[in-house]
């Protein structure tokens, strides 16, 4: 009797294991299928925006082959150089042409100086990366420190008093901060360079540090209101209380409790101001004369540098679109019960 029993609890803990398996692996085959069609939906974003910015381009006044040239060249010289542009062509062709090309992996060649287009984005967005996370990394230390203090004294001074720094933040033009941080601390001070980008690791930081407060305070207005937000839903739980009650100290109430379950959000929020950076600091870089994407495309811009410009644009779309694929992937570490909604396939 007792070997009968111990072949058929043998038999079900064999089934269950196996269970289990099937159920992670059916886990993982949805959250495969979920990066897949994440993935997938690059190539409408990419089509519209390829779209909009190629036609804005196209119709914007203004030569290409003039510019290239200078003002000094002669019409029939203009006229040459348009023909080896295929400027010539209808708009239509030169749409199709540019995307047919995109999808064998060429972005072409720029009109200025002839150097592959993806060289020339490889080559910068290292720097716009850099900046990138600098100035997260001062929106975060920044902005969740207020946000939390902010909500733990609700409708005090010390509120008021935050929230209004962060509308500030929020509302003040990245440009116009720029430019009165460099008077300051460049012009006046002398502490720190203005412009260009260090050589080295002391004067790299030391380059780094305004055009990255720049960029941060704007994103950190935005994080401080909300994790403010998020607290404000989590502080009024149950669980709150309860841990409270059973007189656990209040600074693992507030990181634990509080800060941990009230994460999704300011993780969205971080998600997008750092796709935001990566692709918005143009005028931050321009600013501070930092050798990014963003001043790239600004100076193609200007010269209707379209290929250039699209490849720098085609780039950047896909670098936000990952961001934010890695952001919702975040989702399942943080909470379980997201984790449980990709293992069910929802």
């Amino acid at each position: 009797m007792n070997q009968i029993c111990c072949d058929h609890t043998r038999l079900i803990c064999s089934y269950l294991t196996k269970f289990s398996l099937n159920k992670e692996e059916k886990g993982g085959n949805y959250m495969h299928k979920y990066i897949l069609k994440r993935l997938l939906m690059l190539i409408p974003v990419i089509l519209g925006v390829t779209f909009i910015v190629f036609f804005i381009l196209n119709l914007s006044p203004g030569d290409p082959a003039a510019m290239i040239l200078g003002e000094q060249a002669t019409a029939e010289a203009i006229e040459m150089k348009r023909e080896e542009l295929g400027l010539n062509d209808p708009i239509l062709v030169r749409y199709f042409n540019y995307m047919k090309d995109l999808l064998h992996g060429d972005m072409g060649v720029s009109y200025r100086n002839s150097i592959s287009v993806w060289e020339q984005v490889i080559d910068r967005f290292p720097n716009t990366v850099v900046l990138a996370i600098a100035g997260i990394l001062v929106a975060l230390l920044i902005g969740l420190p207020l946000g939390i203090l902010s909500a733990k004294k609700q409708n005090t001074i010390i509120d008021n008093i935050s929230m209004v720094l962060s509308l500030i933040g929020v509302s003040m033009p990245n440009f116009w901060f720029g430019l009165l941080v460099v008077m300051l601390f460049s012009l006046k001070l002398g502490w720190l360079p203005s412009q260009g980008m260090g050589e080295g690791f002391v004067p790299l930081l030391l380059s780094l540090i305004l055009p990255a407060l720049t960029l941060g305070t704007g994103s950190a207005g935005s994080i401080a209101r909300m994790t403010r937000s998020s607290m404000l839903e989590v502080i009024r739980q149950d669980y709150i209380s309860t841990a409270r009650a059973k007189g656990v100290d209040e600074r693992t109430v507030t990181f634990q409790h509080m800060l941990r379950n009230a994460l999704i959000p300011i993780i969205t929020s971080v998600g997008i101001q750092f796709g935001g950076l990566l692709g918005g600091a143009m005028l931050t870089e321009t600013v501070f004369s930092w050798p990014g994407l963003g001043r790239l495309m600004v100076e193609n811009i200007k010269s209707k540098d379209i290929p250039m410009v699209l490849g720098c644009v085609v780039f950047l779309a896909t670098m936000f679109t990952i961001v934010n694929l890695v952001v919702d992937l975040i989702y399942a570490f943080v909470d379980p019960r997201i984790k449980s909604l990709y293992k069910k396939g929802r």
